[in-house]
């Protein structure tokens, strides 16, 4: 009994974690209105919210293009999102997103 409950459990943090990544992540000037936080994805579904964080902080953007087609890189922010999450001066950053 003991290792079916290990097991389911271990089951459900693995499906909650299946969609995070981390990366690199940079920030150009957004398609969306002034202030909102934007990010490009290259396979998340249009309009879907991701959690981006680094260090220590977190913001939700809403995705509404396609990048980085930079290698290496993982989710472009909109400069607004950069604000809020401290990148804006270092222009690429790791990041850990969900």
């Amino acid at each position: 009994m003991k290792t079916a409950i290990t097991s389911a459990a271990v089951l459900l943090f693995a499906s909650c974690t299946a969609n995070a990544e981390s990366g690199l992540a940079s920030y150009y000037h957004g398609m969306g209105r002034s202030g909102e936080m934007t990010c490009a994805h290259r396979s998340r579904p249009f309009g879907s919210m991701i959690t981006v964080s680094y260090r220590g902080r977190s913001i939700q953007c809403r995705v509404n293009d396609r990048g980085p087609f930079i290698r290496g890189r993982i989710i472009d922010v909109s400069t607004a999102a950069a604000r809020v999450l401290g990148i804006l001066q270092l222009g690429v950053a790791y990041v850990l997103i969900e």
